[in-house]
């Protein structure tokens, strides 16, 4: 640590520098002078969407070898100008959390224990699961004798901040598929 001085007291700074006021630098610790903020020191940063509401604020998430930082409002959002809820703005503590799970989890009907899936697993299963859906619940025509060609084993519901472009998309996936039940989140 080094010896301050008579001459570092930041009376006498705010007396020999340009800071007669003592509102400035005049009055800042060697500690303050050195601090930076985090986003100073970031390897980069991402556009995103905050996950929580249907709003669909902006997001700024600043990253370093490979983890998140800070996030904070992105001020090019036309939605939200750069200001985040409390809950958006404090989506870092969501992405860096002890508690979060980061391997898919799956327990077997009647099992007691959670076991972990490889990603490619579970995706299988999920795509086994929705053709079984939709071959079991299939209907060609309807009670009166309509042509359906629906399936009512299938829907789907979007989340809140699913954007116009992954509504669309979803929903030209779940007609093609035979679904009819499809609703978003957001009017819900």
């Amino acid at each position: 640590m080094s010896q301050t001085t008579f001459l570092d007291w930041p009376v006498i700074r705010q007396l020999r520098g340009a800071d007669k006021t003592g509102r400035g630098t005049a009055v800042m610790s060697q500690k303050t002078r050195s601090t930076t903020s985090r986003t100073a020191t970031a390897d980069g940063v991402a556009q995103s969407v905050c996950p929580y509401c249907a709003v669909g604020c902006g997001q700024r998430v600043f990253h370093k070898d490979g983890r998140v930082i800070q996030i904070e409002g992105d001020p090019d959002s036309p939605v939200s100008r750069g200001r985040l809820c409390p809950k958006g703005a404090a989506s870092e503590q969501l992405a860096n959390s002890t508690l979060r799970q980061t391997k898919i989890k799956y327990r077997p009907p009647h099992a007691t224990e959670w076991q972990d899936l490889d990603a490619e697993v579970a995706m299988d299963m999920i795509a086994d699961r929705f053709i079984e859906a939709r071959r079991n619940h299939w209907e060609d025509v309807d009670e009166q004798g309509r042509a359906v060609r629906r399936t009512m084993g299938i829907a789907s519901l979007g989340g809140a901040t699913i954007d116009n472009e992954e509504n669309y998309l979803l929903k030209k996936f779940f007609t093609a598929a035979g679904a009819i039940q499809m609703e978003n989140q957001a009017r819900i």
